[in-house]
């Protein structure tokens, strides 16, 4: 069904949980996963200014998807890790659109139905809507 599977990852608490589903998806489709991190990029400074502090951010970004990624491959699942700077929205987006894949997942929240339209604006909701392939959120 699936052949490549993107896992974008905040690396919060919620990442395993998402990582959990694309295992079960990834070993019925015998797909592959990529586990994305987006560090996202501050608006108005260079980004040579900020390189040691991105260069902290990658490192501790690698070794969390590193360890999320090595609990896939001991159940045998092709996993790829990839750590990328920008807007998150679009980057994931973009990576979908330039990489084959045909499914996203990822962790969402719920919205609260007492505030109508406040939590709409989430990455995984712009994503959704903006994606080329199917999406699937995990809660």
């Amino acid at each position: 069904m699936f052949q490549r599977i993107l896992v974008p990852l905040d690396l919060s608490n919620r990442s395993q949980s998402v990582v959990d589903v694309a295992f079960g998806l990834a070993a019925q489709s015998k797909a592959d996963v990529v586990l994305l991190h987006v560090i996202e990029t501050v608006e108005h400074i260079q980004f040579d200014e900020m390189k040691e502090f991105y260069g902290r951010l990658e490192k501790s970004a690698s070794v969390g998807l590193q360890e999320l990624a090595a609990d896939l491959e001991a159940k045998g699942i092709n996993a790829e890790r990839v750590v990328i700077y920008g807007k998150r929205t679009q980057e994931i987006v973009d990576f979908a659109v330039n990489n084959r894949v045909d499914l996203i997942l990822m962790a969402s929240h719920r919205i609260d139905p007492d505030r109508p339209g406040h939590d709409w604006s989430s990455i995984s909701y712009a994503v959704a809507i903006l994606a080329p392939c199917a999406v699937l959120l995990v809660k």
